[in-house]
Formats: structure tokens, C-alpha cells, sequence
């Protein structure tokens, strides 16, 4: 996968991490890309357009009403040939203009004139970015296919610790070769995934759940709908907003993921089971609210179906990837439901570790094939863990075409 000669619009607003453009230019520039920075006036204040026109070789553009060389006008001319839009940092200010289609700057205009894939990186303070505001105008931006990388958790300028970091320079420069190079491998496929918690009520009020958040799910729905496939996400219920491009259902318990699995599994060529399936649910739901008592509450709970083994019984030529949350005993574990439920793979990890919980941006997990084969990848980001599974199934489709 080559970048040589792609032309990329970069444009750089008014955050703290404008600092960090400087080095997406760098590995932009170092892989043979062409890149145009574009900078608000606010982002001025935090780093000069020389730095970006020194290791850019082009100049700077930060003003709508300058004709360009050619005496063309700047938003018009801009993203004539280029291949893609990134902006990173991404301000809420810039956000917010971009889903509300302002344009009272050279960046927001060229946004709206911008008819190539665009990129967003988010940066800005924890409490912003979780403003509904800021949600609704990220949910809006995805919905017409614009694609967000981050933010990333972790300390904030402020002092706070939470999400609203820019996004890894990695995982930004990987967001946009995708787009530019896009990896056409699962064209054809059908992919099934599961996603996030379920929850089992025990009355109107009150329920049992994991704590899964569903980012790994999503990830991997994203990472196969980039890839080709057509992709159905059954998901439990999550904060997250539906990956563009992806059929998303939502179900709430274990029986209705079960179902919906269920109801769509002739369809599908691949089988990904990550979601944190509640094991037992409460035999009788209370219609009313429990009230608090002296006395000890006990419940009688009944075990949920075994989604997974069932689709394993039923797996035909498809692919079935199933995942193994563990706190110990690691490998024997996971090694033993990959054969009890006839998996072709299994992505195991300990939720007890540093990065790898329920919830966390990152993932630390080792992956187990129906061979014998052992892989145990390093601390990533869920999308580069989404990655190297799609990686995997794809190299599985190729032998088994072979075969």
C-alpha cells in the first residue's frame, strides 16, 4: 500500500495539539505525499504557518480572499486534485461549523467545497468534547461519511484526565491511507459481528449486565465495512454511535441478541462474536419495582443460550471468531472454548490487565487458531487490534479458497 504522489489537504485549527500537526506533515511528506496546510487564525497563535511551509515546500494558506498563483479563488482551488481533507486538530469550534455548514473562514469554506473523503481528528477538553453539542455534531458529520479518529484518553492540557486527546499520529496517518488506499479484501463477504453488554432485567429499575462497552465491536465493524464487506452489527446497548456505512441492530438482552444473531446468520459468510454476553438472566423479572427489605434477596437466575456454540454448530463454511475475556489462566481457557465451540479463531484477553479492561481505548490480547497457532499482539488501539483480526480472517478465506 503506496501513498507516493496522493495530495493530501491538511488543515490545522485552534487547539494545543496544533503541535502535533507539524508531525503529520513529517510522516506525510517522509511516505511521499503531497500536503497543503490550511490554518485558521486561531491556530496561528500556537504554531507559525512557516513551520508547516518548511517541511510541507509549499506555502501556507490562511486567508479566504488571497487569489492563489494562478489568480484562482483559494477554496475552489484548493481541493482541486487532491485526495483527501484532514483536518487534525479538530476544534469544537470547527466541528461545529463543519455539521452546521457555516463558512466564515478559508477552512469551513473549503470543508463545504471539499467533494473528496474527509477526515476528522477531534482535540479539545474532556467536559467539551462530552458536551451533547459536541456529540450531536460529531453523530451528524458521521452520518454524511465523515470519518473521526479519537479522541484518545489520557492527561489534557487542563490537567484533566479523560477523553479529548489527539488521536495517535499512527493511528491518524493509518485513518487516512485507509481512505487513499482503500483495501478492497472482504468484497463479497457478509459480515456478522456482535457488540457490547447485555443487560438482563430484574424489575422496570434495576438490571444484570457486564461491563463491556462495545468498542471492540465496533471497531471491527468498521474495519470490515472499510474493507468491503457488507456488515451487520448485532449490538447490545452502548453509548456508541452506529459505524457509517453498517446495518446496526439493537437488542437489549441475551435472548434478543440471540435472535437477531439467529435471524441473520443464513446471510452471512463470517462470524465475529465480540460482544460480553450475560451467562444467566433473573427467571422471573419482578413487574414492580423491588423495595428495599431487612431480609436478603435471593434471585433465581437461569442460564442464557450459548450464541456462540450454537452459531459453531451451524458454521458450515463460514468463519467463526469468537472472543474470551479472561482473568487468569489465559491460553488453556481460550484454547478450550475455541475447540469446544468449533471456532476458526479466538481473541483472548486478560480484562484484569493494564490497558486491556472493559471500557479502555486499548486492547492487550493473544490470538488462538483452530491449527495450534499462537499470536500474542502488543498493547494497541482497538482499531489496530480490529485490524490485525480482519488480517487474520482474510488469510483464512484465502486458504480455505485455496483448499
Amino acid at each position: 500500500m503506496t501513498l507516493q504522489g496522493k495530495k493530501i489537504v491538511l488543515g490545522v485549527t485552534g487547539s494545543i495539539a496544533a503541535y502535533k500537526a507539524v508531525e503529520l506533515v513529517r510522516a506525510f511528506v517522509t511516505a511521499g505525499v503531497s500536503v497543503r496546510v490550511v490554518m485558521t487564525e486561531s491556530a496561528q497563535q500556537f504554531v507559525a504557518p512557516l513551520t508547516f511551509a518548511t517541511l510541507s515546500r509549499q506555502e501556507v494558506m490562511t486567508d479566504l480572499f488571497t487569489l492563489d498563483a494562478e489568480a484562482k479563488i483559494r477554496h475552489v482551488a484548493a481541493p482541486d486534485g487532491a485526495d483527501l481533507l484532514l483536518v487534525a486538530p479538530a476544534t469544537a469550534n470547527a466541528i461545529a461549523k463543519f455539521a452546521q455548514g457555516l463558512a466564515d473562514d478559508l477552512l469551513s469554506t473549503l470543508f463545504l467545497a471539499t467533494t473528496q473523503p474527509v477526515v476528522l481528528a477531534p482535540a479539545m477538553d474532556t467536559d467539551m468534547y462530552r458536551h451533547l453539542a459536541v456529540q450531536e455534531n460529531l453523530e451528524r458529520l458521521r452520518n454524511r461519511g465523515v470519518r473521526i479518529v479519537g479522541p484518545a484518553t489520557g492527561e489534557l492540557a487542563s490537567g484533566l484526565l479523560g477523553p479529548g486527546r489527539l488521536a495517535d499520529i499512527g493511528e491518524i496517518v493509518q485513518a487516512a491511507t485507509e481512505l487513499l488506499c482503500p483495501t478492497r479484501d472482504l468484497r463479497g463477504e457478509v459480515v456478522l459481528i456482535t457488540a457490547g453488554p447485555t443487560r438482563e432485567p430484574l424489575d422496570p429499575v434495576r438490571y444484570l449486565s457486564t461491563r463491556a462497552s462495545g468498542k471492540m465491536g465496533y471497531a471491527l465493524a468498521e474495519e470490515a465495512m472499510t474493507r468491503g464487506a457488507r456488515t451487520i452489527l448485532v449490538s447490545g446497548p452502548t453509548a456508541l454511535s452506529s459505524p457509517h456505512g453498517v446495518e446496526c441492530i439493537r437488542v437489549e438482552t441475551a435472548l434478543q441478541m440471540h435472535t437477531a444473531v439467529l435471524d441473520r446468520l443464513a446471510e452471512a459468510t463470517v462470524v465475529i462474536k465480540a460482544a460480553a454476553v450475560s451467562d444467566y438472566r433473573v427467571a422471573q423479572p419482578a413487574d414492580s419495582k423491588l423495595t428495599k427489605r431487612d431480609a436478603p434477596l435471593t434471585l433465581e437466575l437461569v442460564p442464557n443460550p450459548d450464541i456462540l456454540k450454537e452459531v459453531g454448530t451451524k458454521k458450515g463454511e463460514r468463519i467463526v471468531v469468537g472472543f474470551a475475556a479472561e482473568t487468569g489462566d489465559l491460553i488453556r481457557r481460550a484454547h478450550r472454548k475455541l475447540t469446544a465451540k468449533r471456532l476458526d479463531l479466538i481473541v483472548a484477553n486478560d480484562v484484569s490487565q493494564e490497558g486491556a479492561g472493559f471500557g479502555s481505548e486499548t486492547n492487550l490480547v493473544v490470538i488462538l487458531d483452530s491449527g495450534g497457532g499462537v499470536e500474542e499482539l502488543p498493547l494497541l488501539p482497538k482499531r489496530q487490534v480490529a485490524r490485525h483480526i480482519i488480517d487474520r480472517v482474510v488469510g483464512l478465506r484465502q486458504h480455505k479458497d485455496r483448499v
